[in-house]
This record gives C-alpha cells, structure tokens and sequence, in this order.
C-alpha cells in the first residue's frame, strides 16, 4: 500500500486535474474548511468525535481508539465503509485524508480496502494541503506580476476582469461584490475555502500561460465583505500599476440598477419565492444600514427614505426606475468623492485610462510582463 502514498511533491497534479477528495473529518471540521472536490463522509461524526476527544484527555490514546472502536461497529460500520464505497465507485482517482493524514484516514482506508479497493491516501491530510495552497499563493506574489483594473463604482470592473484570459476574479472566490451593497443571495465561503479556491486558480494561471506572467485582478479593499485577501498577494497588489475604466454617470446609473436591483431581486425571488421581494427589500436596506455613520444621519435618513419610495413604488407598479434617485445621490455623496481620495493617493501608480472598450483592447493586447518591484 505504500505505493499509494501520496505526498507534497504530487499534490500539484492533484488540483490541476480536479482528483475527487474523500474527507473523513467530522461535519464540523469539513465545514470550517476543506478542498475544492472533496465530499465529507466522516468515520467519526460530531458526537462521536467529541466522546473519544474526552476519553483520550481523561484515559489516554488507547483507551480513546477502543472507544472508536466502539463507537463505530456492526451495521453502522458497514454503513459508512458502503458509503465510502459507493463515493469511490462513482468518483474514479479518488484520494482520502482526514486532519493530519494519521489514524482516521489510515483507519478508513483500511476498511475500505478490505472490500477490495484501493485508495490513495494524502500524507499529512488536510493540513498538508492546505500549507501547499497556501505557499501558492505567496509563490504567485513573486513569480505573476500584476495589473489591477479600477475604476468608479458601476464601471463594470467584474465585467472586464472577466473578459481578459489572464486574470483572476477575486469577487467570484469571496462570492461578494465587495463594496457595503456586495452581498448575494448566496453564503460567502469560509476564509479557509476562499484560500484555496484562489490558490488553484493562481496555480493553474502560473502554469498555463507561464510566457504571459502578468495577471490582471480589479483593484480591491483588503477585505471583500467578510473575506480578507491574503496579505502577501493584497501587498503585491496595493504596488501594482493601475488601470482605470471611464464611464459616463448615466451608464454607471444603468448597469448598477441592472445589477443591484433588477438582478438581485430576481435572485431572491428563485431563492425564497413569494417571499422574495421582502428579502431584496430587507438586503437593500441592510446594505445602506453598514454606511450610516460615514453617511451621517442627515444623509442617511435622505437616502433611506428615497430607497423605501423606490421599493414601494417598484412592488406597486414594478416601476424600477425610481431606484435611480438614490442611486445616483449614493454615487455622487458617497462613492465617488471616496474614489477620488483613493486615486489621488495612487495617481503615480496609473498607467493606462480609458473607457471600457479602450481598456479591455489594451489589457488583451499587453504582451510585456511588468517587473515587480519586491
């Protein structure tokens, strides 16, 4: 079976060719983080992980491994080894691993094999990996130079970043748009899952066009919403030069209501059905909410009630036009004077502006890796 330990050297493989995981870990541990590709299906659950924690403080190892022993035999053995089974069966290459790579995984793919399947196992598990995704991502500060796309809030950054092959979208792994109104319908990932769903991106960017090793990220917060952008890659990105997209306001004005209000609300509507509306409403209000203080209460209140008009007038008449009032107050209150701090501060760093066209024409058409200056 030693043939079927796979170790550091070969983990590079494993995520450039999407190899299926088998977690044993218990629920908890899966759910604080795991891999791209991994399925949890514990040899301990929450409960039972728990017991033998307490017996192996109270009695020691050995007494803490009978009770896992205990715990899990007869049917409810062989429930879980034809579960591991069924998932092997249905997901050819598979590799297990559990915390460490030590006595559950070991343990499971044991039983596993006593059917008649072998299973690789990851020497040291989930830590191991996830150190090598992690070393990935500092890798690609020093071997990727970078380029951030910025712009006005409603320039269709996300957009563009999209459209050039060389670039890595940052929102997409936080599933978040970054800024107070950034949240989606759907949970944002825990920091750990976020890490290594860039990290293989970033991998998979290094190695596939390794002539073209300038990659293109917009121009981010250190943090989108809960999520923070590992330190080494935002240091490298704050350095990198700037791209900015130009938009007249009226356009900015279309693509937010577009985006923010008429897709939004028809996220929420798949999602919560007849109830929909009362969660867009409650998600447009709760985002202006997290600005208030730098709203001020004046300016807050202002907005605030132009949105509350806006909605009752878009569930009365499905008019989403009224939403353009505070919009475009929002923009030229908040998020505009704030852009024009943030790009005085690092007007040194802009070498190329345009509007969408010109930018997207020029970043698909930049051939020169850039020197990063570590």
């Amino acid at each position: 079976m030693s043939d079927l330990l796979v170790s550091a050297d070969q983990f590079h493989n494993l995520f450039m060719h999407d190899i299926p995981f088998l977690d044993v870990r218990s629920e908890d541990e899966f759910s604080k983080g795991s891999l791209p590709n991994s399925f949890n299906l514990p040899i301990l659950n929450n409960h039972e992980r728990r017991l033998v924690g307490i017996c192996y403080k109270q009695k020691g190892q050995q007494a803490a491994l009978q009770l896992g022993h205990n715990l899990v035999c007869g049917e409810l053995k062989q429930n879980r080894i034809q579960h591991w089974r069924d998932f092997v069966t249905n997901n050819p290459d598979t590799h297990i691993f559990c915390w460490r790579g030590g006595m559950r995984s070991h343990l499971a793919r044991q039983w596993i094999n006593e059917t008649g399947i072998a299973v690789p196992l990851i020497v040291g598990g989930y830590k191991a990996l996830r150190r090598y995704l992690m070393q990935a991502i500092d890798e690609a500060t020093i071997n990727l130079s970078m380029i951030r796309i910025g712009g006005k809030t409603g320039v269709a950054k996300t957009l563009l970043i999209n459209e050039i092959a060389a670039s890595i979208d940052l929102e997409k792994h936080a599933m978040h748009r970054g800024s107070s109104f950034g949240d989606t319908v759907n949970q944002q990932p825990t920091q750990s899952d976020f890490e290594h769903t860039l990290a293989i991106d970033l991998l998979r960017m290094t190695y596939a066009t390794p002539s073209k090793n300038t990659l293109f990220v917009e121009d981010e917060s250190r943090n989108i919403g809960t999520i923070a952008i590992p330190e080494t890659l935002f240091k490298t990105m704050r350095r990198s030069p700037l791209a900015l997209i130009e938009m007249p306001l009226e356009s900015r004005i279309s693509r937010i209501l577009q985006e923010y209000i008429t897709d939004m609300l028809t996220a929420f509507q798949m999602k919560h059905n007849e109830h929909g509306f009362e969660y867009f409403s409650a998600y447009l209000h709760s985002s202006l909410f997290r600005i208030q203080k730098r709203l001020g209460s004046e300016r807050y209140k202002y907005i605030h009630n132009l949105m509350t008009k806006a909605l009752t007038d878009q569930l009365n008449t499905g008019n989403i036009h009224n939403h353009e009032a505070w919009i475009s107050h929002l923009l030229a209150e908040y998020y505009d004077p704030m852009y024009a701090y943030q790009i005085m501060k690092n007007k040194e760093s802009v070498i190329f502006s345009g509007n969408y066209k010109e930018v997207l024409e020029w970043a698909n058409n930049f051939n020169t890796p850039l020197r990063q200056t570590l």
